[in-house]
């Protein structure tokens, strides 16, 4: 019953401004091509689900995503490790790493088509360099806070520092790892649009953008819908772990 009433909660919203979008529609209150009708947007949906050009254009967009993702993750994870442990070189990379992290990566897009043309290595990149820094900083910081008293335990036991940090640090930081890879992912998503945007001639990011110059407002939503909700079921998926470790659901991180 909590569960049913939770998920109510979630939903109700949605719901209204999904009758008001119907109320609205059906008074002409706005032009239906700027905002269509959501009958027009489900009878497309499933026209584009019918003949394939939905599943092709999302299936390109994940795969583009996780393959973004695990180079990001497989990146930002050792150095977090590496950095948490080595304090001092940390120290000496610190610098150049904040002025990365505050440059946004769309910024980069011309240098990444003049070093790498306009194929997948240049899009893949901008999916890497949007979800980097959340991995990064959430497992530097799940590194970095273990408890003091645990490591004394350790101490007592005599471990040295490899079994001190596979069977005190690393357990102890999972959580936050769990969390920089939920609040990564959502960043890949982010990103695929302006990756996309990279002369693609597939993916979400590619059909809002021709559909939007087709003046084609109801695949635009459908794309839009698409993404958020790619982005709701992976995240879905992140917050069940974080609950196991422990963790408080928030989908705002």
């Amino acid at each position: 019953m909590i569960w049913f009433k939770e998920k109510v909660k979630q939903f109700y919203i949605v719901t209204i401004l999904i009758v008001l979008w119907q109320i609205g529609s059906y008074l002409n209150l706005w032009n239906k091509y700027i905002i269509p009708y959501p009958r027009d947007v489900l009878n497309v949906m499933f026209e584009m689900i019918r003949n394939g050009e939905l599943i092709k254009n999302v299936s390109v967009s994940i795969i583009r995503v996780l393959i973004g993702f695990l180079i990001s993750f497989m990146l930002a994870f050792p150095l977090a490790v590496f950095l948490g442990i080595k304090k001092g070189a940390h120290k000496h990379l610190k610098l150049i790493l904040e002025f990365l992290r505050h440059v946004p990566p769309l910024s980069l897009i011309p240098m990444l088509i003049l070093w790498f043309g306009i194929g997948e290595i240049s899009k893949i990149i901008i999916i890497v360099l949007a979800s980097f820094f959340p991995i990064f900083l959430n497992v530097l910081n799940g590194i970095t806070s273990c408890d003091k008293k645990l490591l004394e335990v350790g101490d007592c036991f005599g471990f040295n520092s490899r079994e001190k940090f596979f069977k005190i640090i690393l357990p102890n930081a999972t959580l936050d790892i769990f969390i920089g890879m939920k609040i990564g992912f959502g960043y890949s998503w982010r990103a695929i649009i302006g990756a996309e945007l990279i002369a693609a001639s597939s993916g979400l990011g590619y059909m809002i953008l021709d559909a939007q110059q087709l003046s084609r407002s109801d695949k635009v939503i459908v794309g839009i819908l698409a993404i958020g909700i790619m982005g709701c079921l992976t995240d879905y998926l992140f917050i069940n772990k974080v609950k196991v470790k422990g963790g408080e659901e928030n989908s705002w991180s």
